[in-house]
């Protein structure tokens, strides 16, 4: 993908973010903000079953790069087990945003993705003290 097809994409996510807003019986609503520039990420997961498949979803405000990489998070993780989140890299999403983009502002580029690794942990710590 060329400088432009990513732009392109991250363009797309932000006037057209995937899986946005509140989520309903959400398990974990994690919000995290960057004081740096301002922006702020809310996500929403809801886990089916012990090891069952994550529905995500975010609300947000700020810069184009973190709210088209909410987006591409919400794409990148929704439907995969815990187990696979918290194993889930983020370097397919810094690939997508451009190494450049993603250099240039990675606290941006990754504050969604990181929000949903925190909302998992926080899931899985109310599973264990529940049982």
């Amino acid at each position: 993908m060329d400088r432009q097809e990513r732009i392109d994409l991250i363009i797309d996510h932000f006037e057209n973010p995937r899986h946005v807003g509140p989520l309903e019986q959400a398990d974990v609503i994690y919000g995290s903000d960057n004081p740096a520039c301002g922006d702020v990420v809310t996500v929403y997961l809801r886990a089916d079953g012990k090891a069952g498949r994550a529905t995500l979803a975010f609300e947000g405000q700020g810069c184009t790069i973190s709210q088209a990489a909410a987006s591409m998070t919400m794409e990148m993780l929704n439907g995969l087990t815990l187990a696979q989140i918290d194993a889930a890299a983020a370097e397919p999403l810094l690939e997508k945003l451009g190494p450049d983009i993603a250099a240039a502002r990675p606290q941006c580029a990754t504050l969604a993705f990181n929000s949903v690794k925190h909302a998992s942990a926080a899931l899985k710590r109310q599973r264990v003290a529940a049982s």
